[in-house]
């Protein structure tokens, strides 16, 4: 499985303190089919210096590789619509036009269309993350879809689908699902003990509502386009 949403980056925001608490993080990926994780520390206060983001993705590479750690990590970010498109060209999924954009926690802004066309017209493939979480979007979730339009893609998350996250996240994201909007399932994993990067268990919930077949697409082949820079 291919996991493009990921706090494994140490001492960078809400994650893990250090590297060796990232190499947890990694072990227990590997332990449930994690090959691929995409590194996303959160954007929403300050840019972060991509070199040193690149310089600690190859470094936690290193390290799994001496531990034979069988998980490769790439570099992206979980990017707030605080910034413009402009601004985050270098936080871009490992390099191609795919981009992890993040509405608040609180509330869907009322130019969220326009926040998401910007994107677009400015060559990025926006994919919102867990819109399923967000307070207006699990009280109606036709505000995400009418949302979207061509280049737009939806990411939920994992534990969202097993109940994680409460019941109102659980709900929105089965009508998400059942809607045919979502592309990609994904762990947002913060640490080793709580939000885990653990994905087998979404994708087996998620294969209960929409099908094996779609549910592993959500976590296979989807995510492998993505990190390659294909078309979904």
């Amino acid at each position: 499985m291919i996991d493009i949403h990921c706090h494994i980056l140490p001492d960078i925001d809400d994650g893990p303190k250090t590297f060796d608490e990232s190499v947890a993080m990694a072990r227990i990926a590997a332990e449930d089919g994690i090959a691929v994780i995409v590194a996303t520390p959160h954007l929403n206060e300050k840019l972060y210096d991509p070199v040193e983001i690149s310089r600690r993705v190859s470094w936690l590479n290193h390290l799994l590789r001496t531990q034979n750690i069988p998980v490769s990590i790439m570099r992206g970010a979980d990017v707030s619509v605080v910034f413009r498109p402009e601004q985050v060209q270098d936080f871009t999924i490992n390099d191609t036009s795919y981009i992890l954009v993040e509405f608040p926690h609180t509330h869907l802004p009322k130019n969220a269309d326009e926040i998401l066309f910007q994107f677009v017209v400015n060559g990025y493939k926006p994919i919102i993350t867990h819109p399923e979480r967000n307070p207006s979007i699990s009280a109606n979730p036709h505000l995400l879809t009418q949302l979207l339009g061509d280049n737009m893609y939806v990411q939920i998350t994992a534990g969202s689908v097993t109940g994680e996250f409460g019941k109102d996240a659980q709900r929105c994201a089965e009508h998400l699902l059942r809607a045919g909007v979502v592309d990609v399932i994904a762990t947002d994993a913060h640490s080793t003990t709580y939000r885990k990067p653990r994905m087998t268990a979404g994708m087996q919930a998620a294969a209960a509502i929409v099908g094996e077949d779609r549910a592993k697409r959500m976590v296979f082949g989807s995510p492998m386009k993505i990190i390659s820079g294909q078309d979904l």
